[in-house]
């Protein structure tokens, strides 16, 4: 089932399709909650609430730990925290399974990389390399399809610190990469509108959207939940992940380089509550 609130049917046929991960290709956020709940409940704590995890999705690990402990308050340091999550993660996360439609969708648009006018994907998630190679290492069949070239990962250094999501640079890493590999073969450069970024994280439709890119939506049921009567805002990355703060009116990079999000109900935002069964033709896709 999809949800469309759509205004502007003039966009162009999508050329890439550039996906987070986490929660969206795989099952990983429900080892992030198993663990996160397992050392809360030693503290005493309660489960975490879906309105706290919700502002943890999407954001590489600084940023995120800063707000689990501002809301959890547990009795010990950051970094020890730290230890004990990665500890708890490291003989789960090999366990992680495709999420349903994963699978056919990302080998078809594998298969439209072959076409004329070709579709291009890559991956751009906030898990740092050592956890992306924890949680994929047994998927090799499926992530093999996304380049090495093209698979961006939070700790690229490339990326600055602290501009990782609801921040754009990500995706517009990902962009760039590949219009330099298809550019030297004499392909036209992709535009950021011409771009459908697949996301199941607030922050993330938000980094999407500051891209000036096209965004699926593709939510657990819990954060839509927590969402369900902000989806146009979502949508348009609009619910303020990232605030755009002026410094005393002060032009300073992270300003400049915040991009701008959406309108509401501009078209350029979908929900859908599935991968499987994509809509390839909707998005001007052509697949074999």
């Amino acid at each position: 089932m999809a949800v469309n609130h759509s205004s502007n049917r003039s966009l162009p046929p999508v050329r890439a399709c550039l996906f987070d991960m986490d929660g969206l290709l795989i099952d990983s956020e429900d080892i992030y909650t198993l663990v996160i709940n397992q050392i809360l409940h030693e503290y005493g704590k309660p489960s975490l609430p879906w309105s706290i995890k919700a502002q943890l999705q999407g954001r590489p690990q600084p940023q995120s730990g800063q707000v689990f402990q501002q809301w959890a308050q547990l009795p010990i340091p950051q970094a020890e925290l730290q230890k004990k999550i990665a500890a708890l993660q490291k003989p789960q996360f090999p366990k992680t399974k495709p999420l349903p439609g994963v699978v056919e969708l990302i080998s078809t648009l594998s298969r439209a990389a072959l076409n004329f006018p070709p579709v291009h994907i890559a991956l751009a998630t906030s898990s740092t390399t050592t956890n992306f190679n924890l949680k994929t290492s047994h998927l090799s069949s499926l992530f093999s399809q996304f380049s090495p070239s093209r698979t961006i990962v939070g700790d690229d250094p490339r990326i600055a610190p602290g501009r990782g999501k609801p921040l754009p640079d990500i995706y517009l890493l990902a962009l760039d990469t590949i219009n330099k590999e298809i550019q030297a073969k004499g392909e036209p450069p992709i535009t950021p509108a011409e771009c459908l970024v697949f996301e199941d994280s607030v922050p993330g439709v938000e980094a999407g959207r500051r891209a000036g890119m096209r965004v699926i939506w593709c939510p657990y049921d819990g954060l839509l939940e927590v969402y369900k009567d902000q989806v146009p805002e979502v949508l348009a990355g609009l619910t303020g992940a990232h605030k755009d703060a002026d410094h005393d009116g002060l032009d300073t990079p992270a300003v400049l380089n915040s991009g701008k999000p959406g309108s509401l109900n501009d078209g350029w935002g979908e929900l859908v509550r599935t991968l499987e069964s994509f809509p390839y033709a909707k998005y001007g896709i052509k697949v074999v």
